[in-house]
This record gives structure tokens, sequence and C-alpha cells, in this order.
């Protein structure tokens, strides 16, 4: 029995470590400055949601993300943004105050699309990809996270590049490395199995006003 057990937990190693080599080994050389992405022609720069405080303003790991999408915006990365996060509640609401930001630094509110039922950074791929019929993508969000996002994104059939929000040093980094590792576990299998997100709906083209997914 414990040689079962020992067993049991020396493949599930390996294969998290085979799961998080093939994901960071087959996405670093996507993962690009601004100026490189200015000339990818993407259809939109996703920015993908984290935590928001109780008044609505973007947490610190957040605004990075979408400094960078707006910077990217700026440099004519794609025409359009779509802010993808969380919001499974009423209260609680990530891609309002991302929009909300957005605006507030002078993006034209038309340009920006909200993904409300991106709970996952799976799911915001899957969604980037078959609701808002996007293919190809500019991806808005830290180093450590990008590698999930874009090997998520190609294995869904996207061309994706990514540029890094790695503004500023952040306390819980750690723990956001070490939560990283299970996780590109997990989105390894979905990629594969090309899992449909939790909500898929119907299609939106970005080819229209984003105020329409307000």
């Amino acid at each position: 029995m414990v040689g079962f057990v020992v067993g049991c937990a020396v493949v599930a190693a390996l294969v998290v470590a085979g799961t998080n080599l093939a994901t960071v080994a087959t996405t670093r050389d996507a993962i690009v400055d601004t100026e490189t992405a200015a000339t990818f022609g993407a259809d939109a720069v996703v920015v993908l949601g984290a935590s928001v405080f109780a008044d609505g303003t973007p947490s610190g790991i957040l605004q990075d993300r979408l400094d960078d999408g707006i910077a990217l915006y700026r440099a004519g990365a794609a025409p359009k943004m779509i802010m993808s996060g969380d919001n499974s509640t009423v209260s609680y609401n990530e891609v309002k105050a991302m929009k909300d930001y957005a605006i507030a630094q002078g993006v034209p509110s038309e340009d920006i699309f909200c993904d409300h039922a991106g709970f996952s950074t799976y799911e915001s791929m899957y969604r980037a990809k078959h609701v808002f019929g996007a293919e190809r993508i500019v991806v808005a969000t830290q180093t450590y996270h990008l590698y999930r996002a874009l090997y998520s994104a190609q294995g869904l059939g996207l061309q994706a590049v990514g540029v890094p929000s790695d503004y500023h040093a952040y306390s819980k980094q750690t723990q956001y490395d070490l939560r990283e590792i299970p996780a590109r576990t997990k989105d390894f299998f979905k990629t594969l199995f090309k899992a449909p997100s939790t909500f898929v709906g119907d299609p939106i083209s970005l080819n229209q006003s984003g105020d329409v997914t307000d």
C-alpha cells in the first residue's frame, strides 16, 4: 500500500512538472515587448482580470495589467480592448472597474468590450475566440501568468502574443507563483480537451461598439 501511494505521488509530481515545463517552454517566445506587439495586427488586446477593491478601484496587480493594455492600445497593437474578468455576482464586478479605469485614461468607451464571464484564465481565452470571434490577440498580464494564458490561447486556435505588465513587485508574489503551478496543469488539460467555458452565449462581434457589452 505504501509503495502504491508513493508511486501515485511520483506520477502526480511528474505530471505537474511536465505540464508546467511544456506550458512555459512552448510559450516563452510569444512574450514580446510593446513595439513588437504593435506590429502583430491583433483583433483585440485582452486584459485579464484580478481583484478590485470594495470601492470599485483596481488592485495594484490589476492596475498594472490595465496600464499595460492601455499602452498597447495606444501603440496601435489592436483597435479594440476586451476586459475579461469576474462579474459572477451583482456586488462584484471586475470588468466595470476595468472599463471605467481605461475610460478615465482616455480610451474611447466604444473601443472597450466587457467579458463578464471571464471567470478564469482559460475561460477568458476560450471566450475571446468563441464569443468575441477574435483570431489574433495580445494578452496583457504579468509574466508568471502569461505562460498559462498564451498556452490556452494557442491551444484553442488563437494566434497570440503577450506583453508583461511587470511594473511593480507584489507582496504576494510567492503565493502567486506557487498557485500558478497547479493552475498550469489544470489549464493544460482543459486546453487538451477544449473544454467549453462556464458560459458561452451568443457571439459578440468586435466590429461594433463595445458599449453593447456594458
